[in-house]
C-alpha cells in the first residue's frame, strides 16, 4: 500500500494555463488511441476505476492519461468557485495540451456527462466514449423535481445540501449558481450530436444516479453504434472486482474495433 502510495503521488504532473488553475495529471506513453479517464464529482485521478485502467494501458503499450478538476485533488482552484462549463474547459485543455490523435474517452458518473460535451466539441479527436453510471443532467434535473417550495429557500439562502453517502455529513454543498449555470450543459432535451461509437454500463442498484439516464442518452445521441451494459447488482460506483474486469474489457472491445477500422 505504502508503495502505491508513493507511486500515486510523485507521479502527477502539472498542465499550466495562463488563464485558468494548473490541473495535476498523470501521463502514461504510448500508442493510440490513447485513453482518458474522467472522474465524478469531487472525485479525484485516484480512484480504482482509473488506476486499473492505467494498469491495463500499461500492458498494451497505448497511452492513458487521468488528471483532476480545477478544485479537485491535486489541481490547483477553489472547489466552491467550480461549475459544469470550467470543468468541461478542463477537459478540453487535457485533450488539446497533452494528447495527439485518436483519444477513448472514459467517463465516470459526473465525468460521463463532461465525456459527451467533449465529444461535441473535439468530434475529431474524440474516437469513442465508455460511461461508467453517466449522470447527464442529473444534478439538474434532481433540482428541478424538488418542491417549488424548498428550491425557493435553496435560491434564498444560496446554498443547496444535496444529499449523498459518499460525503461524511451525508450532504455535497452546492452553490445555488453552479445548478443556476449547470442549466446551460443539459444534453437530454434535444438530439445529442455524437457519432463515435459509445458504450454505457450502469448498474441497475445505482442509489445515486438511475441507470435510466444511461438509456436516455442512448436514445438521444446519433450514433447507430451504442450499447447500454447493465449490471443487476452494480451500484453506482462499480467497484466489484467485476464491474472493474467488464470496464476493462469493455475498453480493450473499443481499442480492437478502431484499431480494425483504422
Amino acid at each position: 500500500l505504502f508503495l502505491s502510495v508513493c507511486r500515486l503521488k510523485s507521479s502527477v504532473s502539472f498542465l499550466t494555463r495562463p488563464d485558468r488553475p494548473n490541473l495535476a495529471y498523470h501521463k502514461l506513453k504510448g500508442r493510440n488511441p490513447g485513453i482518458i479517464f474522467l472522474p465524478g464529482f469531487n472525485s479525484n485521478m485516484n480512484g480504482q476505476k482509473a488506476i486499473a485502467l492505467e494498469d491495463f494501458c500499461n500492458s498494451l503499450g497505448h497511452a492513458f492519461i487521468r488528471f483532476d478538476y480545477t478544485g479537485c485533488g491535486n489541481s490547483n482552484g477553489n472547489f466552491e468557485e467550480c461549475t459544469i462549463g470550467k470543468w468541461r474547459k478542463d477537459v478540453l485543455s487535457i485533450l488539446d495540451e497533452l494528447t495527439d490523435g485518436p483519444q477513448i474517452l472514459v467517463g465516470s458518473s459526473l465525468g460521463g456527462w463532461l465525456m459527451l460535451h467533449a465529444a461535441m466539441a473535439r468530434p475529431d479527436k474524440v474516437a469513442a466514449l465508455v460511461g461508467v453510471a453517466v449522470a447527464a443532467d442529473h444534478l439538474v434535473t434532481t433540482f428541478n423535481r424538488l418542491p417549488i417550495e424548498a428550491q425557493k429557500e435553496i435560491e434564498d439562502k444560496g446554498k443547496w445540501k444535496f444529499p449523498t453517502k459518499h460525503s461524511e455529513e451525508g450532504y455535497y454543498t452546492l452553490p445555488y449558481d453552479f445548478i443556476r449555470e449547470a442549466e446551460n450543459h443539459c444534453v437530454l432535451s434535444s438530439p445529442i450530436p455524437i457519432t463515435c461509437p459509445i458504450r454505457l454500463i450502469h448498474g441497475m442498484k445505482d442509489e445515486d444516479v438511475p441507470w435510466q439516464i444511461s438509456m436516455q442518452v442512448a436514445s438521444r445521441v446519433l450514433s447507430r453504434d451504442v450499447d447500454v451494459i447493465l449490471r443487476k447488482g452494480g451500484r453506482h460506483r462499480m467497484s466489484e472486482k467485476e464491474d472493474t474486469k467488464l470496464l476493462v474489457n469493455t475498453v480493450d472491445d473499443l481499442i480492437d474495433k478502431l484499431s480494425t477500422v483504422t
